[in-house]
């Protein structure tokens, strides 16, 4: 029997994007296009998912928060999820971790004031995240984040410690021909950070990116998602299929158009389910319990290390 999540994580990155990675913050054009983005592309996917009946998770910078209260309070009083996306859009990785901690203690206030509670889920700006942004989360009580890309279609625990060894054509070979350290596992959910399936780099046109296009026709990205969706339901029983969608893209007419045909396909299929991904990490821990997952990690950990010590000798 089939049981497919399908999760939407709605990122509002709205003015804050332009701010913090996308290079408009001296542009009163593109500020303007991030007003568009709250002010016209929050509302229409908003009325979209109530024609639909689908509940999804709302990623809000709290610069959006604060500076779109009308629209974001629109997003509470539909009753999807809302969570973390840093304050600007800042990128983790160019933060000190007490500019880090800053941000998301602010974040987690703008939200618990919008909407009662703390929010449990996060996704990095950028899908960066620095060497001590799974420490954080942890520390301030987060379930779970939407930032990595170590699987795709299968939720998995964070990994910390990390490392691997760049190369340094100054040096002998041997300094740098060494395996990657995989990481330690964390109580921490993670969810796919997959570019493929995010509306923002094809259909977006960003003047200040060398790579930015942004006029690719919908139809064709609509295809590729439905590729993914059907691969995915083909060999798996149990999946999450994580879209990830911007209001000031997917609120535009022709993308607006693509995302309710894909909408209806992903419901011709059956044991489908919409669901947040609060509610996907329930079940995931429900069928996955950390200390299970541990023990396993660990034992594969151990074959590692025995491989590549017999490989030494």
């Amino acid at each position: 029997m089939k049981e497919i999540f399908v999760s939407i994580g709605a990122d509002a990155d709205s003015v804050a994007g332009w701010l913090g990675s996308y290079g408009g913050q001296d542009s009163p054009h593109d500020i303007s296009r991030g007003v568009y983005a709250s002010e016209v592309g929050i509302p229409r996917l908003l009325s979209l998912f109530k024609r639909k009946g689908i509940k999804v998770t709302w990623f809000l910078p709290g610069h959006t928060v604060e500076s779109f209260p009308e629209e974001t309070m629109m997003i509470y009083e539909h009753e999807h999820e809302i969570g973390a996306h840093g304050y600007s859009h800042e990128n983790p990785v160019s933060m000190t971790p007490e500019q880090e901690e800053a941000v998301l203690v602010r974040s987690i206030e703008l939200i618990r004031d919008l909407t009662g509670k703390k929010p449990v889920g996060n996704t990095a700006p950028w899908w960066e995240m620095s060497s001590v942004t799974v420490e954080l989360l942890l520390k301030h009580g987060f379930k779970y984040d939407r930032s990595m890309a170590d699987n795709d279609f299968q939720p998995f625990y964070a990994r910390v410690n990390r490392r691997w060894t760049k190369i340094d054509y100054s040096k002998p070979a041997k300094e740098w021909m060494k395996p990657i350290y995989l990481g330690d596992l964390v109580d921490l959910v993670e969810y796919s950070a997959n570019w493929m399936l995010d509306d923002l780099p094809p259909m977006m046109f960003n003047k200040h990116a060398c790579n930015s296009y942004g006029f690719t026709n919908p139809r064709d990205i609509e295809q590729i998602w439905r590729d993914e969706f059907d691969w995915m339901y083909r060999n798996y029983d149990y999946a999450v299929f994580p879209l990830t969608i911007h209001p000031d893209v997917s609120g535009r007419p022709e993308v607006a158009l693509m995302l309710e045909r894909f909408i209806d396909y992903i419901n011709t299929f059956p044991g489908v389910r919409w669901a947040t991904y609060e509610e996907v990490t329930e079940d995931f821990r429900r069928r996955k319990p950390f200390q299970k997952a541990l023990e396993e990690y660990k034992a594969r950990q151990q074959r590692i290390a025995e491989y590549q010590k017999k490989l030494s000798k």
